[in-house]
């Protein structure tokens, strides 16, 4: 699966839960602002490896909402310590996709630790997570996106040839604080 079909998921899926989503910088990013904009969802435009700390910061603080986070392998692999703290307060509203593609493909496909063998879905389990799975297709990702906890989904190395963001980080930050902090739809 190409990682951009499984953004766009991800994204069909957090507008379906009315799910605050947060995506991780740089390609990632752009591929979800071109296929499933809403003003729920948070692009990452720095703080490479931040992006599951502060979909778990915003888990904790609104409880009520649905909390979903893109990130790649690469930036979660600068901030493991977050797979810790995800299980230690394992909040219900709250799940961390990891997109593995085995490369930093922002910054031109060199090969991450997963593809020398490291398992996140292992480092996940290890930290204390309960709720980890692999998803390898659309229909195992989908079936994981109406869940809490942490999956690890496989997709291809590549970037979608799409355009820049064409909100400024103010804009962006704006409107989604403005969706953040309402209540959620019914």
């Amino acid at each position: 699966m190409k990682r951009i079909e499984a953004i766009a998921l991800a994204g069909l899926a957090a507008a379906e839960q009315d799910a605050l989503l947060i995506c991780n910088i740089g390609y990632p990013s752009r591929e979800l602002f071109s296929v499933c904009d809403r003003p729920e969802s948070f692009y990452m435009l720095g703080s490479m490896g931040m992006a599951s700390s502060i979909g778990l910061g915003l888990a904790l603080a609104r409880p009520e909402r649905r909390v979903m986070v893109l990130d790649g392998d690469g930036s979660l692999l600068m901030n493991l310590g977050s797979l810790a703290s995800i299980a230690h307060h394992a909040p219900d509203n709250y799940l961390l996709v990891i997109l593995d593609n085995c490369c930093y493909g922002s910054t031109g496909s060199q090969p991450s630790c997963t593809r020398l063998g490291t398992d996140l879905a292992a480092m996940a389990r290890a930290a204390g997570v309960r709720r980890v799975r692999r998803a390898e297709d659309r229909e195992q990702l989908a079936e994981a996106l109406l869940e809490q906890g942490v999956v690890v989904a496989g997709v291809e190395a590549g970037n979608a040839h799409v355009p820049i963001i064409s909100l400024s980080p103010q804009e962006i930050l704006e409107r989604f604080m403005r969706c953040a902090l309402s209540a959620p739809q019914s």
